[in-house]
């Protein structure tokens, strides 16, 4: 259960520009890894690939396993000016597949520029066989658009779609972003921003934790607008992260009742690690009150900050988040705010690279 949220504390901090990561490491696993216990006692300072170092045979690693779409569309409009869409996801959720693949209609709910002037009965041609058409607008000043193709749309949008990699990057999408800005288990199309805190992961790393005695289980949430939406000024109110589909399998439920029912066993005591705030997010919105979580498709628009009473993860893998964002108050509800502070001052003082591309944390 989640306890009422009493006065908001202070989320801010002060990172000088150079410590935004806008390339990733030249090979995932060598980011740095900080490692802060729960408990209170000494941060470690590691490297990535020295996450199986950190985990027991029996342990239960989960993962997000939504890949990013390319949705950011350049085009002009008839009269040339140039204009951008933003595809953030299906405007009707009717027909969306079990696994939670979006649903199979060219209808989306969008962000457009210029906006003043990309008003319902525009169109944004992308190219000769992708045309969008602006037929409708969102309470909060979004747009419903058209998308039409001869081509199938996921092959449209991979064919002429740009990685919609973050503002804060400052930068335009390279040909390296194609794979970097992907995880390499990520494969249910529908999110228009990575989970970053998978990017750190090698498949050898992943078999080398697999050989370890940790098991993996797979979920998918699709991360939605508010990662390009900025935080609220300090003082305000707190934004969420917006309402966002997940699905969990059948297996990954009985994986989570398996290593809950593996502790207590001698040398196997089974531990629920989530790799990133959108399997924090998953898994707690679909906690069954039991340790457990109820397997099937939803959607959740879960806000995680302190006080939170965890139900589901004990261990937490992620990145270093925006100053007052709704990301790092999860990570503050998980490891205490106090001590969440404390980890990011240290992490600046040691020259941790921030933000999607940036280094990792583990709190367990």
């Amino acid at each position: 259960m989640t306890a009422e949220p009493g006065p908001t504390p202070d989320f801010g901090y002060h990172l000088p520009g150079d410590r935004i990561a806008r390339y990733p490491a030249e090979r995932r696993d060598e980011s740095r890894l900080l490692v802060a216990p729960r408990s209170g006692g000494a941060l470690r300072h590691l490297a990535f690939r020295d996450l199986p170092g950190l985990m027991r045979p029996g342990d239960l690693l989960v993962v997000n396993e939504s890949r990013v779409l390319p949705v950011r569309l350049l085009g002009a409009k008839p009269t040339g000016a140039r204009a951008e869409v933003l595809l953030l996801r299906p405007a009707a959720e009717e027909g969306a597949a079990g696994d939670g693949r979006p649903a199979p209609n060219h209808l989306w709910e969008a962000l457009v520029r210029p906006g003043g002037k990309l008003k319902p009965g525009r169109t944004v041609v992308v190219a000769p066989d992708l045309v969008v058409h602006i037929v409708g607008s969102t309470p909060d000043h979004g747009r419903i658009v058209r998308i039409e193709s001869p081509l199938p749309l996921e092959e449209a949008l991979e064919r002429h779609g740009r990685v919609p990699l973050p503002p804060y990057l400052r930068r335009q999408d390279e040909p390296l972003d194609r794979a970097r800005y992907q995880t390499v288990y990520a494969r249910t199309p529908g999110s228009v921003a990575a989970p970053t805190a998978g990017l750190h992961f090698t498949r050898a790393l992943m078999e080398t934790l697999e050989a370890g005695g940790v098991d993996i289980a797979r979920v998918t949430l699709h991360v939605g607008v508010a990662t390009f939406r900025p935080p609220g000024p300090p003082g305000s109110d707190p934004r969420g992260p917006g309402e966002e589909r997940y699905h969990i399998p059948r297996e990954a439920a009985a994986q989570v009742a398996a290593t809950r029912a593996r502790r207590g066993r001698r040398g196997r005591r089974g531990r629920v690690w989530a790799v990133g705030t959108t399997v924090v997010r998953t898994l707690e919105s679909a906690a069954d009150g039991r340790g457990g979580v109820r397997a099937g498709s939803g959607t959740t628009d879960l806000f995680i900050r302190p006080p939170f009473d965890f139900q589901v993860v004990d261990a937490l893998v992620t990145n270093f988040h925006l100053p007052h964002s709704s990301l790092i108050m999860l990570v503050a509800a998980f490891a205490g705010h106090e001590r969440t502070m404390a980890v990011y001052r240290e992490a600046i003082k040691r020259r941790y690279r921030f933000y999607s591309y940036g280094d990792a944390m583990v709190v367990s």
